[in-house]
């Protein structure tokens, strides 16, 4: 409900009708009175009792009479015009009869007055008057509670859309978040699982020294990763310190077999990039170029600007793949979870592309557009 910001007392006047109208009766009525006394009871130098009681007598008896229009007119509310038009006439001349001769019979009964009746014409012609405007004042006041009343409605509706879109924004949004922190968290296990079995093959080896470095390299990879929210972006540079950690876990492992070369703008450092999104294609690559090369490989990550885009290539020097097989590895659960996070942060206003490279080797590229600066 829309809620009045009238005195109490006002309120419930503005709200109850009923009480409004006999209000408006005893107030309409006796402020007839009131007129009356002035205009005529004064000019003509009747300020006798009889006289002055009649003039409150009259608008007394006016209440009584038009009482009656009300219950007609609602009645007659909802039918036609011409209906509506036949009733607000009747009524308006038969309350002016009645009313008329009862005031003549009072005043001529209180003032002892006689030949009152000769001038019924013009008693009758005040009193056709008052109930015309008494009608039109009924009509005017009528057809302003309903419009206040729509005005109501229309408010509440209003009000009850506004709050309707807004559940359905925050269960969206709760929709959406939760989505988000499904698809960073996935990541976790995944990469954890790797890791730890490269820490069993090194243990294996008897390298324990490798396996004790990945071990606390790993704890803290995994504290960044725990301690940033899955639904806010992250600047590029600490995105990329993240992407350092697990290469060097990575490094530790494959010793000289793994290079490494960063080429990052200055301008993209303080871009918001979600966190963890670069780990997957490292990820990716290293499984893929690195790890089946006797020799290893390069891994080069690029980031600059084009066209209000930030534009991030990540490339190794591996043997690439064919588009079908590029087609299934993509399914896989790194670049498949890269590829619906960069959905979900950004809709259809980013790219992701595999493209294997004319002089060997493989390339991931995204063009994510610019956020605002979060450093």
């Amino acid at each position: 409900m829309v809620e009045s910001k009238f005195h109490p007392y006002l309120s419930l006047f503005y709200r109850n009708t009923n009480l409004q109208f006999w209000v408006l009766q005893l107030v309409g009525w006796f402020g007839l009175s009131l007129i009356s006394f002035l205009s005529l009871t004064l000019w003509y130098n009747q300020q006798s009792p009889a006289y002055i009681a009649h003039t409150l007598l009259q608008s007394a008896m006016g209440i009584i009479v038009s009482w009656p229009l009300r219950s007609l007119f609602n009645f007659f509310w909802n039918d036609k015009l011409i209906f509506r038009l036949s009733a607000a006439m009747a009524g308006i001349i038969g309350c002016s009869l009645v009313w008329t001769i009862l005031r003549i019979i009072t005043f001529m009964s209180m003032t002892q007055e006689e030949g009152v009746w000769s001038d019924f014409g013009g008693w009758l012609f005040g009193s056709l008057l008052i109930f015309l405007c008494w009608v039109a004042f009924y009509h005017g006041i009528k057809y302003y509670q309903l419009l206040q009343d729509e005005h109501r409605n229309l408010l509440q509706i209003a009000s009850d859309n506004q709050l309707e879109q807004l559940k359905r924004s925050q269960a969206e949004t709760v929709a959406h978040e939760t989505q988000l922190k499904m698809l960073r968290y996935q990541l976790n296990p995944h990469f954890l699982f790797n890791t730890l079995n490269a820490i069993l093959a090194l243990v294996q080896m008897n390298q324990n020294d490798k396996a004790n470095t990945m071990i606390v390299q790993l704890s803290h990879f995994l504290r960044y990763s725990l301690d940033n929210d899955p639904i806010q972006k992250v600047p590029l540079r600490k995105e990329i310190e993240t992407l350092k950690l697990y290469l060097n876990i990575q490094q530790t492992r494959f010793g000289d077999r793994l290079q490494l070369e960063f080429n990052i703008s200055q301008l993209c450092e303080d871009i918001g990039v979600p966190s963890l999104i670069l780990q997957p294609l490292a990820e990716n690559a290293v499984k893929y170029a690195i790890s089946p090369c006797e020799a290893g490989g390069k891994l080069t990550v690029n980031a600059c600007l084009a066209d209000n885009y930030l534009v991030i290539d990540m490339i190794d020097t591996g043997p690439g793949i064919g588009h079908e097989e590029a087609r299934i590895k993509s399914s896989g659960v790194g670049l498949s979870n890269t590829v619906d996070r960069l959905q979900a942060f950004y809709g259809d206003n980013h790219e992701f592309s595999l493209d294997n490279l004319d002089m060997g080797g493989f390339k991931v590229s995204m063009k994510l557009p610019l956020a605002e600066d979060i450093a």
